[in-house]
């Protein structure tokens, strides 16, 4: 990660002196000695920034905003063994370092810090880049740019929601792991899909009191849907007119629909219909949020 200038004016101190060197001509080891400097620093603050994102997931108020921030930290735990693989290769030792742990009084104030250090830890990975005597390994600090890009993002996300509200997103071809009930009971939108692959795909669902998914058809897709609350009204077929195929489902229930079955899904209950459905193959594009069934109905003719 990256911190300001007044939080670590050595860090800044050694990259100035790095890209002074170039321009007057100093000697190789004053530049390798920048260079070292450099990734000390990278290391440090990478450790430093583990820290604070396991203390704000622990303050994280709910179970997606906290998944979100471990996936981030996936990504943060690779950076610093990567960092420390590489101080080890040019220098024949391991890295020496205290961390100071970075201090936030709420979780929103933790997480706009987050989205600080990460915009900022952009630029320097983009500086490290262009570093001559680190070009072998450019390919890493492009990666390692790209997982920042990625953290901007996401914590850009947690940011503009804020505390009250669950956050939704796409993992899919990611490794990811989340507990599916209260994922899906958060939900309030009509379809959000939070993991879409090559094979298959989850949305989550929240079905409005008296409304219903909207009769249709998957030619091609495997269907299931699973209640988490509420309870509805299932109707198949083979054809649009002939639903002859109907069901009470309730809490805890699977649907299962083969590929060019008819089908719809009622709320009959007083409480929103919440579920989560799994696409195989995938049904719709990544990302997809319908915040509406209207909106979902509008996505079918663009």
């Amino acid at each position: 990660m990256y911190y300001a200038p007044y939080v670590y004016p050595d860090f800044y101190d050694a990259n100035r002196s790095m890209y002074h060197t170039d321009i007057i001509g100093r000697s190789s080891q004053a530049t390798n000695q920048s260079v070292m400097d450099s990734l000390i620093y990278k290391v440090k603050e990478e450790a430093e920034t583990i820290d604070f994102y396991n203390r704000l997931a622990d303050a994280a108020p709910h179970s997606m905003h906290k998944q979100t921030i471990l996936h981030i930290l996936e990504d943060e735990n690779r950076h610093l063994k990567q960092f420390t693989d590489l101080y080890i290769k040019l220098t024949g030792s391991d890295p020496e370092y205290t961390i100071e742990q970075i201090p936030f009084s709420t979780y929103r104030e933790g997480v706009e810090k987050a989205y600080r250090i990460e915009l900022e830890g952009c630029d320097v990975i983009r500086n490290h880049y262009l570093i001559p005597h680190l070009s072998l390994y450019r390919d890493f600090f492009l990666q390692t740019w790209h997982d920042e890009f990625s953290h901007v993002k996401r914590f850009e996300v947690l940011v503009s929601h804020g505390e009250d509200r669950a956050i939704m997103e796409d993992y899919g071809n990611d490794a990811f792991v989340v507990n599916i009930d209260e994922a899906t009971k958060q939900n309030n939108t009509f379809r959000t899909a939070i993991w879409t692959g090559e094979n298959l795909q989850v949305t989550l669902m929240s079905i409005g009191v008296g409304e219903d998914i909207g009769l249709e058809v998957h030619p091609d897709v495997d269907q299931f849907l699973r209640i988490e609350q509420g309870q509805g009204l299932v109707q198949m077929g083979n054809n649009r007119d002939q639903l002859d195929f109907q069901d009470r489902v309730y809490d805890d229930y699977a649907i299962m629909v083969p590929a060019g079955k008819w089908h719809n899904v009622t709320n009959t209950g007083n409480v929103p219909l919440k579920l989560y459905t799994i696409y195989a193959p995938p049904e719709h594009p990544f990302g997809t949020i319908h915040e509406t069934k209207a909106d979902a109905e509008a996505a079918e003719y663009e």
